[in-house]
Order: structure tokens, then C-alpha cells, then sequence
């Protein structure tokens, strides 16, 4: 390779996407194209038509005597363990053995030779249930008395009861905060194929490639090293591949070992949106007190979780939720409690952010509640509650962990003087004073965001790093690539450890076969934590070339150094694929295994205090909406970014980052709305009946920047901050400008206390109910 002065696609460099001319030219593999061996069968789930009931009978002779039917799983088909909860709670069967708890939930599957086969044998299924009573959403459960999936969470700092006798201002209401369906662009898929002994190997679309190799184990009664899970990218996940794949991993292991012939299960659009989980949706019920300034002197917030019929992740998500009900705002009292519901419906899962964007939009929501009740411009409000420091000992959060590393004020500051946001509102508000039909509302909102996986043994991660004797690299971690470019940035990473070309390193596919017990790809953690297990991998090999050129030389080691493409010792400078060969002829080592943990962090939950997050992130987004009060239809015209994501590992993927996870927000918020029927049938089930924001719903004008001043003061990887979920929360600006849009009817006199997502009907609904209330 050809002398250089500069490394091509180092760290804190634009660098495309490794994946990007393969996926827009269709080269780029998934799971579905791994070509298929010789007999391969094919796998569909048999479902509930109830949403809650015993079942008194199955009769599957017409789904086996179905042309193309191979066998049909059920429970007693599963030589292990009949459970897949990610917790250990054994709460969520593969197979329910006597009753079904969501209208979808499988209960069987059909091993066919065609797909197409297996789909339409499973529609012949005689199932005769006794239906149950059901329960669908938070609020009727818990009037039911149906029981939480999981042990609440309480947090606590102050005397709350009595701050509150003492409060000059006093507001209580309730909150519906929609959930949200990942709609990633491809579905769930599992591909088996059995081994020799006990093994078997697993190609899937997971983001938690350990945990699919445990669960996999479990419902085969083999150990974990005989299950090997690969996964080379996936077309999307967004936390709905975390803990969901491995239902579908399961069935195909159980097929393809019990056949031993290769067995793919891949349900379509229908199917996956109605036997997976979503975003949980809430209902926060808040109380809260403040002085005639607007700041805040005592919150109290009760959410309450539709979690769906077993536990899976709705533990650590509603933890989240608390833990963000602050967002960037300090409460001086605050008492804070969950309420993980069981429901009849699925089971709920991870989604970005975790949680922590239903407790940022209620924080939001008080802040409006103070600025309408007082006519002040919510900014101002947001800024006056505003995290402060230990100085002023305004720097505590709910959890009792301090914020050190506080640069809200100087982000919003920023985003308000380039986003001209005083003029704007003051233009916006002079032109909704003529009262015509369309109304327009613009509101600038603060997003700060804990950065670790609050099951503190998440934060870990392995690294296995091969040099070839020709120069060339191979780079293997434990995070899995969905699209976001984790893969790339953590190449950057040891290209500029190893000062050496991005194309000379080659990513592989995530498998359990080279890196061991990995976390799930979330939580914001991909790069944090991969990226420092591939330094330690790179540092290590260096530390041996910089041994052997210095004795090999007879110089002492800091003699030598990494410069681009070459090593330079003392005098002399060897070409790095020349050095690399020397080296091999010499014996040395030239492949490591890196590992990282998270430092400094401890939770205990129990007492509700801890450090749960290494750092935050912050940011800030002003959005500029148009409404028409007739219909309620809406369009956003202006949307301004400032986003902290520290010293940039490659500042074009976290730009994409941050747009994508903004639209994504503004989505979860405004378009996308679930909707299950008295029956239980979840009815928004395909892009159909599902609207997800279109290219056409983006800004008219976007500006997105990124706060190229800041740095993490934390020794994360190259002092960047993580961009995947923090961003997600910027959406929220887009729900506050149609509330003041809305607001402005009732000539601000009232909050709206719009729910989300706040769909035109629900805009116009909520324009109605403003003008009959005034």
C-alpha cells in the first residue's frame, strides 16, 4: 500500500458507512439471503383468536394433513425449558400448554416445505377455548385487579407532602403518552441449521446475539456451546430485535433439531406486528408545584405501563421512564413511582430510548402546565428550571446522582439564538392573533440523557482483533449492525490506533463463536463500549510491534511510533505490511481480545439512589408547525438541531443519527398510533392501517447541527458521546409547537393537555374542546 501523509477514515473524520454502496446497489446480505441448502423447510406461526381464555382443545389433523406440512410444533415438542423470557421469569412460553393470555399470541408452529405451505396450513387449526375476561390497556387492568408483570420502582428525594402544603401554585392532571410499533424495514427471521451431537446454528436479525444463544439452549436442554448465533447486519431494529427474536430463533432450532433439516421461520408484516412487542404506552398521572416564577418546588408522578401479558423488559423500561421524568428540569421534591400493568396484549418491549421518552414528555408536560397557568413563553420556564451545579445545589436528580457535566444552558442558548426563536414566536404570535383558520405554534425543548444500561453487568463488551502477516486486519466485536453504522465507527477506531486506512480492515459478522457473553446492541452503548474493547484489542498488539522493533532494532521503545501506514523506528520508517510480515517471522503475536466495562457506575435499586448513568447527553431541537383549525391536519415547516454528541466519531453518521431518530420521535408522537378493538385484535397490523412518518411529513426546512465545541469530560472512546436514543427526544419539540398552536383558540389562557400522538383528529378534537371550555 502506497505511502500517506494522513489516515484515510480515521476516528473524528466524515467516513461513510461501510455498508452504504452495498445496501443502495441490493449486494448487502441479510438473513434471508443466505442461500438455502438442500431441503430447507419453512416455518409459520399458528395463533390465538382469543385474547384471554383456556384451551379446552386443539385438534391439528387438517394443519398435518395440509399439502407440504412436514410436522407441527407445540409445546411438547420442546425438549428443554418452554420459556423465552429475557429475565428469568419464566412468564413468556414458546407454547402455551393451557391458556392464552393476547389475542395472536402463537401457540403452535408449521414446518412446511414451502413457506407459503406452513402459512396456509396454519389458518386450519380447531382451537376451542373458554374465554376469559380480558383487559387491554393500563387503566381497566388495574381495575380489574390484574397484577404488575414486575416490582415497581420508587424514587424519592425531600419531603414531598409537606412541600406541597406550602405551594403558591398547584396543578394535577392526567397524561396518555401513545406507544409506538418499530416498523423496521425488515421483519424478524430465524434460520437453523442443525449440526452434529447437540449443535446447532442460528442466522437471525438480532440485536442481542448472546441472549438468542442462551434462550435457544434453554428450550433445547443443551448447553450454550453447542448454539452458535450469527448475525451479519440487520435491516432496522430500534429495540424491537433486542428480546423479541427469540421466539423465532427457538421455533427454527426446535424444528431444524427435531427434523435435522435446515428450517427458516419468517413471519410477514401482519404477523410481526401482532406476536411481537411495541413501545410501551403510558398513562402518568402528575402532581405538581410551583412559585408565581415558574419554578418547580414539588413533583409527584405516578406511570402506569401497558406491558402487555408477561414481563420481558417492562422492569428496566418503566425504570427508565422515571428516571427521564426529569429530564434537563431540577425538582427540589420529587417522588416518583411505576406501575408496570399486565395487560391482555403483547408483551411489550424495548424501543429507543427505553422508557425514557415517555418521562421526558411528561416533564415537558408540566412545563407547559407552568407556563399556561402563569402566560409565560414555555423557554422561558424550561430555562428557569434548568439543572444548575453543585454551587447552587441545584444538581441532584430524582436517583440522587449528581450531574456533573451540565451543558444544557449553553446548547439551548445557542440553538435560540440561531434558530431566531424570539422573533419567530413574537411573529407567530402577532399572526394567530388575527384569527384565521390556520394557526401556527413553535416551541424549542431540552433533551438530557443517561448514558448506560441500568443492569450495571450490561456494560461490558469484547473485542477479538486479527492482523494477517500481509498487513491486512480483521476486526470482529460483540455489537450487532442495524443500520446505524456501529460497525464503521468502531473500524475508525482501530484504524486510528493502528494509524492505518479504514479499507484495510475487514468487519465480520457477529457470532457468538468469537466473542462471548456480549450485551445487547442498546441503550446508546454500541460505540461506548465496543469501540473501547477493539482499542484494548489494537493497544495490546501494538504494545507487542513496539517490543520486537525496539529489540529488534536496538532502540528503546519510545523510539518507536504509528504513523500513517508506516512504523517509524528511530531513524528508519518500515512500511506497517512490511513490518507486520517481520514481525509474523519473528513469532509475534499479532491477534488479541479486547474487553471494556463501564466504570464508576452502581445502582441499588431498592433504595432508589445510585449513579445508573456513566454520563448524559444533551441536546436541543426548535420546531415551527402550521395547523388548519377546520380539520386538524398539520404540516411542520422549520426544524432546528443542536445536538451534543461530544468529540464525534465520524460527525456524518451522527448527523444521519440524529435526523433519523428526530423523525422517528416526531412520529411516535404525531402519525403513529396502535389501536386494538374491544375484542383485543390489535388492528393497526401493516403499513395499511400503520402510519409512519413519509418523506413528505419531514421539515420543510431541516437544519441539524452538531455542538462540534463539545467534548465528554468521561474517558469514553475518543471522548464521544453515544447518539443512538438521545436524539429520539428532539421530536418532542414538534408536539409542543402543535399544543401552543393549538392553544392559541383559547387565546393561551388554558393548557390544551393534548394526549399523544397527536393525530388530526385528536388536534381537531382538542381545538373543539378548548373553544367549549372557554
Amino acid at each position: 500500500m502506497k505511502d500517506q501523509t494522513t489516515i484515510r477514515g480515521a476516528v473524528h473524520q466524515n467516513q461513510k458507512h461501510d455498508s452504504a454502496v452495498k445496501q443502495v446497489q441490493g449486494r448487502a446480505d441479510y438473513t434471508d439471503d443466505i442461500d438455502e441448502p438442500v431441503g430447507t423447510l419453512h416455518a409459520y406461526l399458528g395463533v390465538s383468536s382469543v385474547a384471554h381464555g383456556r384451551i379446552k382443545g386443539m385438534d391439528l389433523s387438517r394443519v398435518r394433513a395440509a399439502p407440504g406440512v412436514v410436522d407441527v410444533l407445540t409445546a411438547e415438542d420442546i425438549p428443554g425449558v418452554n420459556d423465552v423470557s429475557p429475565t428469568g421469569k419464566h412468564d413468556e412460553p414458546v407454547f402455551p400448554t393451557d391458556k392464552v393470555e393476547f389475542h395472536g399470541q402463537p401457540i403452535f408452529a408449521v414446518i412446511a416445505e414451502s413457506r407459503d405451505a406452513a402459512r396456509r396450513a396454519a389458518e386450519l387449526a380447531e382451537v376451542e377455548y373458554e374465554v376469559l375476561p380480558h383487559a387491554i390497556d393500563a387503566v381497566s387492568a388495574h381495575e380489574a385487579g390484574m397484577p404488575l408483570v414486575t416490582d415497581p420502582l420508587k424514587l424519592e428525594r425531600g419531603d414531598v407532602d409537606a412541600a406541597f402544603e406550602g405551594v403558591a401554585n398547584r396543578v394535577s392532571a392526567r397524561m396518555v403518552v401513545g406507544g409506538q410499533d418499530h416498523m423496521y424495514l425488515e421483519g424478524h427471521i430465524a434460520f437453523a441449521i442443525p449440526g452434529e451431537d447437540e449443535d446447532v446454528i442460528v442466522h437471525c436479525s438480532t440485536q442481542h446475539p448472546s441472549e438468542a444463544q442462551h434462550m435457544v439452549a434453554h428450550v433445547l436442554g443443551v448447553p450454550s456451546n453447542a448454539v452458535v448465533v450469527n448475525v451479519r447486519r440487520m435491516g432496522g431494529g430500534f429495540g424491537g430485535k433486542e428480546s423479541q427474536m427469540n421466539l423465532f430463533c427457538a421455533v427454527a432450532a426446535i424444528g431444524a433439531k427435531k427434523l435435522n433439516r435446515p428450517v427458516k421461520i419468517r413471519p410477514d408484516r401482519d404477523q410481526d406486528m401482532t406476536a411481537t412487542g411495541k413501545r410501551h404506552d403510558f398513562v402518568i398521572d402528575y402532581d405538581l408545584g410551583f412559585d408565581d416564577d415558574g419554578r418547580i418546588e414539588v413533583v409527584e408522578g405516578q406511570f402506569a405501563a401497558r406491558c402487555g401479558y408477561s414481563s420481558d423488559l417492562s422492569g428496566p423500561v418503566t425504570d427508565r421512564a422515571l428516571f427521564h421524568a426529569d429530564n434537563a428540569y431540577f425538582y427540589p421534591h420529587v417522588r416518583l413511582t411505576s406501575r408496570p400493568q399486565k395487560t391482555n396484549t403483547v408483551s411489550n418491549t424495548a424501543f429507543r430510548g427505553f422508557g425514557g421518552p415517555q418521562g421526558v414528555v411528561a416533564a415537558e408536560r408540566m412545563i407547559e402546565e407552568i407556563a399556561y397557568a402563569l402566560g409565560k413563553d414555555p423557554l422561558e420556564v424550561r430555562k428557569a428550571n434548568f439543572y444548575g451545579d453543585a454551587s447552587d445545589g441545584r444538581n441532584l436528580t430524582p436517583y440522587h446522582q449528581e450531574v456533573e457535566d451540565n451543558v444544557i444552558g449553553r446548547v439551548v442558548e445557542e440553538l435560540e439564538t440561531s434558530a431566531d426563536y424570539q422573533a419567530r414566536r413574537k411573529a407567530i404570535l402577532d399572526d394567530n392573533a388575527k384569527g384565521g383558520i390556520i394557526r401556527r405554534g413553535i416551541a424549542l425543548t431540552p433533551v438530557k440523557f443517561g448514558i448506560s444500561f441500568t443492569a450495571t453487568w450490561y456494560n461490558q463488551a469484547g473485542c477479538l482483533l486479527h492482523v494477517y502477516n500481509d498487513g491486512s486486519i480483521m476486526l470482529n466485536h460483540g455489537g450487532t449492525e442495524m443500520g446505524q453504522g456501529l460497525n464503521t465507527k468502531v473500524a475508525q477506531v482501530v484504524a486510528d490506533a493502528l494509524q492505518v486506512d479504514f479499507d484495510r480492515i475487514k468487519i465480520t459478522k457477529t457470532t457468538t463463536e468469537k466473542v462471548p457473553n456480549t450485551s445487547a446492541t442498546a441503550a446508546s452503548s454500541g460505540s461506548d463500549l465496543n469501540g473501547m474493547a477493539a482499542l484494548d484489542a489494537a493497544e495490546q498488539i501494538k504494545a507487542r510491534l513496539v517490543k520486537f522493533a525496539a529489540e529488534s532494532r536496538g532502540v528503546p521503545e519510545e523510539a518507536v511510533s504509528f504513523a500513517p501506514n508506516r512504523i517509524v523506528i528511530g531513524d528508519e520508517s518500515v512500511a506497517f505490511d512490511s513490518f507486520v510480515k517481520e514481525a509474523y517471522m519473528a513469532r509475534v503475536h499479532l491477534s488479541a481480545a479486547g474487553f471494556y466495562k463501564t466504570p464508576k457506575i452502581h445502582w441499588d435499586r431498592e433504595a432508589g439512589k445510585g449513579r445508573p448513568f456513566y454520563y448524559y447527553a444533551y441536546g436541543a431541537a426548535c420546531s415551527e408547525v402550521a395547523i388548519d383549525t377546520l380539520t386538524g391536519e398539520y404540516r411542520v415547516e422549520r426544524t432546528d438541531i443542536l445536538h451534543d454528541v461530544g468529540r464525534s466519531l465520524n460527525p456524518i453518521l451522527d448527523k444521519g443519527q440524529v435526523e433519523g431518530a428526530f423523525i422517528q420521535g416526531m412520529g411516535w408522537l404525531t402519525t403513529e398510533e396502535l389501536w386494538w378493538d374491544d375484542a383485543g385484535r390489535l388492528r393497526t397490523h401493516a403499513p395499511s392501517t400503520y402510519k409512519i412518518p413519509l418523506a413528505s411529513d419531514r421539515p420543510r426546512i431541516f437544519n441539524t447541527n452538531l455542538a462540534d465545541w463539545s467534548e465528554n469530560r468521561e474517558m469514553t472512546i475518543k471522548r464521544s458521546k453515544a447518539v443512538g436514543e438521545p436524539p429520539f427526544m428532539l421530536g418532542i419539540s414538534v408536539f409542543e409547537a402543535l399544543s401552543m398552536a393549538v392553544a392559541s383558540v383559547a387565546d393561551y389562557r388554558v393548557c390544551p393537555r393534548m394526549d399523544a400522538p397527536a393525530t388530526p383528529e385528536r388536534v381537531l378534537m382538542t381545538i373543539e374542546r378548548l373553544k367549549a371550555e372557554v
